[in-house]
């Protein structure tokens, strides 16, 4: 480490700003960062999706703008022509610093396809621990393909999801509401009110000791092997509150009502499909950002994209009220991310020095 010879110049926005959009070779301008601006330690959730080893060159054009396709001729989006070894020594110099960057209860996020996300993993356990990985998820992209091919069609990619330190990483469990399909699926039963609920187990797995969750509760003791939920006296409370329902054959489950719930937990297949009409080549669906961010931060963290492209993720950090670095090399990214930005919110726009 130690003081980096490149410098960032302010070229416009709000000078001295928390957020801030770089334009720079991300190596680069990540080496400055650490080494000469004291970022190491400071980002709470680094969210990337960097080239995925295509060999391909992705083009826009003014009459093309909102496609996703490969547009031959027209400007260079980005280049996506590393392949094999030499693609994830790309990877690799970046993961690094990366994880000199992140904050004891940061999180990093890798956005990357089939094809080569399963060599990107044992990179990752390399570089983070394989006891820093959290998830890998899989994101449905796109509707079901009908292309001719020997092969299954692909709807999906994933994410690849690891903690600094696994178990001290910001969470902030995500929910989604219950449709009415789940409601009647899952709160299948009615009180005198009205109020649809379920039932669950006053017992958990795990047997207690010593502990007032492992007494008898009402002449009864806990299944083998688990323990009361609640101590004896709470079940007595729930029990004369009429939260306790009990089976023809005695067996005490506790009354959850749907009101009560705020919703069901998000499991690792994401349907969030990207837009079809876009700005940008490759441009990710919004709200699923949006959820990465509010799951992997908080208000007062800083979150990083050193693949920035059009901006989707600083937008998605705005609009939840964090602060942000973009960083991205190409002319064309640079030029949108600044057009999309420049209608939500004060930043720094900087260069990093030739």
């Amino acid at each position: 480490m130690g003081e980096y010879n490149k410098k960032l110049t302010f070229v416009s926005g709000l000078e001295g700003a928390k957020s801030k959009l770089i334009k720079g070779n991300n190596l680069e301008v990540l080496k400055h960062l650490r080494d000469s601006k004291g970022m190491a330690g400071k980002i709470d959730l680094i969210y990337i999706d960097p080239p995925f080893a295509t060999n391909n060159v992705f083009n826009m054009s003014e009459d093309k703008a909102s496609s996703i396709s490969r547009i031959s001729g027209g400007d260079i989006a980005y280049s996506d022509e590393l392949i094999g070894e030499e693609y994830l020594d790309f990877l690799r110099e970046r993961l690094l610093i990366l994880r000199d960057l992140l904050s004891e209860e940061g999180s990093i996020y890798l956005h990357i396809d089939y094809k080569i996300g399963h060599y990107v993993k044992v990179l990752m356990d390399e570089i983070f621990g394989i006891n820093n990985f959290i998830n890998d998820i899989t994101r449905i992209k796109c509707n079901p393909k009908n292309f001719s091919r020997k092969a299954y069609g692909n709807v999906k990619d994933m994410i690849l999801f690891y903690a600094k330190k696994s178990g001290n990483h910001i969470w902030n469990e995500p929910k989604i509401k219950h449709s009415k399909e789940d409601i009647e699926r899952l709160f299948k039963k009615t009180d005198e009110n009205g109020r649809r609920y379920t039932t669950v187990p006053v017992h958990a797995p795990g047997e207690t000791a010593n502990g007032l969750t492992g007494q008898p509760w009402k002449g009864m003791n806990p299944p083998r092997g688990r323990h009361w939920r609640y101590s004896p006296e709470q079940l007595d409370i729930l029990d004369s509150q009429g939260l306790i329902e009990w089976s023809k054959n005695d067996v005490p489950r506790k009354k959850f009502f749907v009101d009560e719930s705020n919703g069901k937990k998000i499991q690792d297949i994401l349907e969030f499909k990207d837009p079809q009409k876009t700005k940008y080549p490759t441009e990710k669906n919004i709200e699923l950002i949006e959820l990465i961010v509010s799951a992997s931060s908080s208000e007062n963290s800083l979150v990083l994209d050193c693949f920035c492209g059009s901006g989707t993720t600083l937008i998605a950090a705005s609009n939840l009220s964090r602060n942000w670095i973009g960083v991205d090399q190409s002319n064309s990214a640079v030029k949108i991310s600044k057009e999309r930005l420049d209608k939500l919110n004060d930043y720094e726009y900087l260069e990093l020095e030739e």
